[in-house]
């Protein structure tokens, strides 16, 4: 054999290539098998979703409009203390824009709810949709469905009904939409009055609610009673107001019909519903750590529509902290999965991941996955990361693939370091404090094929255990 020194090997091995950590993606690929189930297309005759986002501009034209020029009006680049909504922004926007006050506080209301602007306390911001608006059709569409699954909010509920009527209703709605889209074409309102009937009968019945002897005078509606058709056009009016569908009054009967981008959002819920119920596991029904484990198998597309699945069956609030108490565990995997899962949220989540920064396990996470609701392109979000924040980043990684995958992924995952060298890496490893370390160097070590490369990274690894420098 061929004398060498013993420097040598670790020095021709040590350089690192400078690229781009991509920590998700990597741990994703520890457990990332082929795709089982081929992508689901839409129903015959749903447009090209360039067009389905050319017709979702034109719903929120107005929308966008105010919101630019509340951004302009306030500063690109500065928090909005006053959105024009209300008071004298409102009338200037009403000048500027042609608009009467009554359409800015609707187009306002419409930019809120589509992501367009975003609200921190009492501070209004542009979204990372209005920056992306003009040459984005998925962030288009995004915003619309957001816009669409808000339609309760956009058209007030009739005057006099009780809450928990209009809550029925609300929840009955998604079965309304289920026959409009499954007719694929006009159907006459008192068809859908007696669906939504008996749908309101069945939630009632699957809460074992005992009906009274006589309606409370604070509860007008029954399901056969007057106030139902009340319910059912507002519904209606609200779903056509962010054009989900077209009303009729035809020549006997009034008639509503499914737009498009109605029957578009429709499928595509429905198609998350049954991706999750056709999940090895079941994922919908499941708590958050095993809907997680059984995402961790499937490619990122797959994964967010079992992500959506699973949040549409639950209140957010709850989802959120059920997704946030999965990633302190101990598996490095499901804590980046809790993220990605995080990201499907978007805004109803900012305020708990904001509050994780202060926790030193999730704050690389939570930095990365503010910038990217902030606006920032995925490939450029690590920059907002410290240099000891992405050495933090890399271990925690190193070990969801080490738990998760195979040996050569590992030994391939050190070229994602930022550092330029192998020492230099492994004197900042062992700087983070990652609880960790001596287990991923350990691993790192066994699967290296370079002897004594490997012999570094068991010294290492014996050093962080035993306290040494």
């Amino acid at each position: 054999m061929t004398s060498r020194k013993p420097d040598e090997p670790l020095a021709r091995n040590s350089r690192l290539r400078l690229v781009r950590p991509r920590a998700l993606a990597t741990a994703r690929r520890a457990v990332t098998t082929r795709r089982t189930r081929p992508a689901p297309r839409p129903p015959e005759g749903t447009p090209p979703r360039a067009e389905l986002a050319r017709q979702a501009r034109h719903v929120l034209a107005d929308a966008v409009r105010i919101a630019r020029w509340a951004a302009v009006e306030h500063g690109a680049d500065t928090a909005l203390r006053t959105g024009p909504g209300a008071g004298p922004a409102q009338e200037r926007a009403a000048t500027a824009l042609d608009l009467t006050p009554g359409q800015i506080r609707a187009g306002w209301d419409r930019a809120r709810l589509a992501g367009l602007v975003e609200l921190h306390g009492d501070t209004a911001r542009p979204g990372w949709r209005l920056h992306a608006w003009d040459r984005d059709d998925s962030a288009v569409l995004r915003g619309w469905v957001a816009l669409f699954d808000a339609w309760s909010l956009v058209h007030p509920a009739p005057e006099g009904v009780a809450p928990s009527a209009v809550a029925e209703v609300v929840e009955a709605v998604p079965q309304v939409l289920s026959l409009l889209q499954l007719s694929q074409g006009p159907v006459l309102v008192p068809a859908l009055l007696d669906l939504l009937g008996q749908r309101v009968e069945e939630l009632r019945e699957e809460r074992c609610e005992v009906p009274a002897a006589e309606p409370a005078p604070e509860s007008p509606v029954t399901p056969a009673g007057d106030g139902l058709p009340t319910l059912l056009d507002w519904a209606l009016e609200g779903l056509a107001a962010v054009g989900a569908l077209t009303l009729d009054p035809g020549a006997d009967e009034r008639h509503a019909t499914l737009t498009p981008l109605g029957n578009w959002a429709v499928w595509v819920k429905l198609e998350q519903i049954c991706v999750a119920a056709q999940s090895p596991a079941g994922n919908i029904e499941q708590s958050a750590e095993d809907m997680l484990r059984g995402c961790a198998r499937l490619t990122p597309g797959p994964a967010r529509d079992e992500y959506r699945a699973w949040l549409a069956a639950r209140t957010l609030s709850s989802a959120v902290s059920e997704l946030l108490a999965v990633a302190r565990g101990e598996d490095a995997l499901l804590r980046g999965l809790a993220f990605e899962a995080l990201r499907v949220v978007g805004a109803p989540a900012e305020a708990e991941v904001r509050a994780t920064v202060a926790e030193p396990s999730l704050r690389p996470y939570a930095l990365l996955w503010l910038a990217e609701y902030e606006g920032a392109d995925p490939d450029d979000a690590q920059e907002v990361l410290t240099r000891e924040e992405s050495t933090w980043l890399w271990v925690d990684t190193a070990a969801a693939v080490a738990d998760h995958g195979e040996s050569e992924l590992l030994v391939r995952h050190l070229d994602s370091a930022v550092q330029g060298t192998v020492p230099a890496l492994l004197d900042e490893i062992r700087a983070v404090g990652h609880p960790r370390t001596v287990q991923v160097l350990v691993a790192l070590a066994a699967a290296h094929p370079d002897p004594a490369l490997a012999k570094a990274v068991r010294r290492a690894a014996f050093q962080v255990h035993t306290g040494g420098a």
